[in-house]
């Protein structure tokens, strides 16, 4: 019976003491278990986005593409084309912001399952070489926590989305906390813009921080570079 009890008892205080060390490390990075969840499904995203980028257009994109001499045009034709094929949870490009390290696949959707993945592209919204304004959310504790710092991103810091048919290059020029119903942030304004936000403060969804950035470059690649 004692050795019985002996052995309960230990078994209670590892337990006590994983739990204890996943809040530690939850506090002082990310949480641990989804954070290697998330690790995984990016090295996923990673492969289907390489497809994505090596895939010709079918021949319908192709002529449609012939027919748009400017790469403006053709980045915003391919643009449309990828949004209305996407699925979601669907890699559809890459974010990157090498001042606060980040360097994800984003997802399209930001259904609770897209996030999972990583950052996801709100799917009211254009995605970039379309007027309006992008939008994009993500995780801050949980599931690699990809926006964790977002905070840490200061005016004039530099945000790229590369898509598989461009790289958009934003600055940033604000941060905003807001109410989670405050839908104003994702509406079209009178310049292209990227919108990142995710929820405030850290463990906790009461608020949302949001961080506005101007586009300033675009530069074409894949089938927007050269005529199909």
């Amino acid at each position: 019976m004692r050795r019985g009890l002996r052995l309960f008892s230990s078994v209670l205080i590892a337990a006590g003491l994983l739990l204890l060390a996943d809040a530690a490390l939850t506090v002082a990075w990310k949480e641990p278990v989804s954070a290697l969840y998330a690790r995984f499904g990016q090295e996923q995203l990673q492969d289907d986005l390489r497809t994505l980028e090596r895939a010709a257009p079918p021949p319908v994109q192709r002529r449609a593409l012939r027919a748009l001499p400017r790469p403006r045009a053709r980045i915003a034709f391919l643009a449309r084309t990828l949004k209305r094929s996407a699925k979601p949870g669907q890699a559809i490009g890459r974010i990157r912001a090498g001042s606060i390290g980040l360097s994800q696949v984003v997802v399209a959707g930001t259904a609770t399952g897209d996030l999972r993945k990583g950052p996801g592209h709100f799917p009211a919204t254009p995605l970039p070489g379309v007027h309006g304004t992008v939008a994009v959310a993500g995780h801050r504790t949980t599931y690699g926590a990809p926006f964790r710092k977002l905070d840490a991103l200061d005016r004039r810091d530099l945000i790229e989305l590369e898509m598989p048919y461009g790289r958009f290059t934003y600055r940033v020029h604000r941060t905003r906390i807001v109410p989670p119903t405050a839908t104003w942030v994702t509406r079209r304004v009178d310049h292209d813009r990227l919108v990142l936000t995710a929820c405030h403060p850290l463990y906790s969804a009461a608020q949302r921080i949001v961080v506005f950035a101007r586009l300033e470059r675009v530069v074409a690649r894949g089938a927007a570079l050269k005529r199909a």
